[in-house]
């Protein structure tokens, strides 16, 4: 136990603060492949009973070293035309999980982009302006949560990528037949981001359209460049919330291309992608026992789970870079030349004499092995060892530099 203790002054102690980031790759074959994925049963994806999102993990999720990845869902607000729409399969008169999908929408936009002066839900909005052109809202969307274990504190800005597959019909191969790609990004994110969330700061994400080199669909690849090209696109195509770890797309990005060409509003693709009302491995026309359906049929007249198979095969793959932030007090403790030269350890002294002197009349002598810190009662918060013990006497001063990481 310290017997002497010394008092911090302001210029003892300072604070910082350090940014640490790591590279996350989630590929497509661990989102949809590698777990039971051929044998119609994926061990690694969980869905529960009140079907309001679908669970991706690493490993099957039954199992002790499985990490959770993210959560996928679907809404629209209750400005969606398909709110009041049926736009399902031919012969379909109901909507499905409306109430659902219309809560989700609410959820997330209550959160992420709060309430007006009116107490409001605000709608998501492609280019962060609230107050904006109504045309720029959002109001069917695809939610991507990912988990806190790959986040950490944040996403760092300007690093987020997500590859989706854009074939009309990925058939039965899916992975193995992509020979389109939709490139969505944070593009120059750390010089543009938007702070009007109660959620944090959040990107714009836009978007690029790839034809994949060596595919034998050269119409399509010609009509986007030419194969292997990519066509850069400035479509604001969703939104990622940086701390929340939250990802919304806009649903029309499925939607194809209106007028012939590129849309304003969201629409990538020279046509629209089939997906299965169902959610089987098979999407599309190309698999046999499904039904081909557009996103706004899959929107109204398929459950969320099915909805979140059909967006979950067509990832490719997924990239980001985590930020954790470690705060740290750095406390610079001072021995001055004529402090701490005694030790209150009882060895140190020998019939009143000091063990470590070999000639009585020799300046006194102590060795620094610890450092402690104390409240202002004096009791141990705590203790710091040095590498090694370091000479103290009245000949020389020593500044220690302590830090404490939180």
């Amino acid at each position: 136990m310290a017997t002497t203790f010394k008092t911090f002054l302001n210029n003892d102690v300072t604070t910082t603060k350090t940014l640490l980031h790591e590279a996350i790759p989630v590929t497509g074959a661990i989102v949809s492949g590698t777990y039971g994925f051929e044998s119609g049963t994926e061990t690694n994806i969980k869905n529960y009973s009140h079907g309001m999102f679908q669970s991706v993990f690493d490993y099957p999720y039954l199992s002790s070293s499985a990490n959770h990845i993210f959560d996928i869902s679907a809404g629209y607000s209750t400005g969606s035309a398909l709110s009041g729409n049926v736009k399902t399969r031919t012969g379909a008169t109901a909507l499905v999980q409306q109430a659902k999908k219309i809560s989700m929408y609410n959820q997330m936009a209550q959160v992420l982009m709060g309430h007006d002066v009116d107490g409001n839900i605000q709608r998501f909005d492609r280019d962060g302006e609230l107050a904006g052109d109504q045309k720029s809202k959002m109001d069917e969307v695809i939610f991507i949560n990912f988990s806190r274990l790959l986040v950490k504190d944040e996403i760092k800005k300007g690093s987020f990528q997500l590859k989706l597959g854009t074939n009309p019909d990925l058939g039965r191969g899916l992975q193995r037949t992509v020979k389109h790609l939709m490139t969505i990004r944070d593009t120059n994110a750390q010089n543009d981001f938007r702070i009007n969330s109660p959620a944090g700061e959040y990107g714009i994400l836009s978007a690029s359209h790839t034809a994949v080199a060596g595919t034998d669909n050269e119409k399509q690849g010609m009509r986007h460049g030419g194969a292997g090209s990519e066509l850069v696109v400035s479509d604001k195509v969703g939104l990622i919330f940086y701390q929340a770890g939250v990802c919304v797309l806009t649903a029309s990005i499925f939607s194809g291309a209106r007028s012939g060409s590129v849309s304003h509003y969201g629409g990538l693709l020279n046509q629209a992608v089939s997906m299965s009302l169902g959610g089987q491995h098979g999407i599309g026309t190309g698999a046999a026992g499904t039904v081909s359906a557009s996103i706004d049929q899959m929107l109204t007249g398929s459950k969320i789970q099915n909805l979140a198979n059909n967006i979950r095969r067509r990832i490719y793959d997924i990239s980001f870079n985590n930020t954790t932030e470690l705060n740290s007090t750095v406390y610079f403790c001072r021995a001055n030349h004529n402090e701490f030269n005694y030790s209150a350890n009882p060895t140190y002294l020998q019939d009143s004499e000091i063990v470590v002197k070999d000639v009585p009349a020799d300046m006194p002598v102590s060795y620094v092995t610890s450092v402690g810190l104390y409240s202002p009662d004096n009791e141990l918060m705590a203790c710091a060892k040095l590498s090694e013990p370091l000479r103290k006497d009245p000949t020389n001063e020593l500044t220690l530099r302590v830090r404490l990481d939180y």
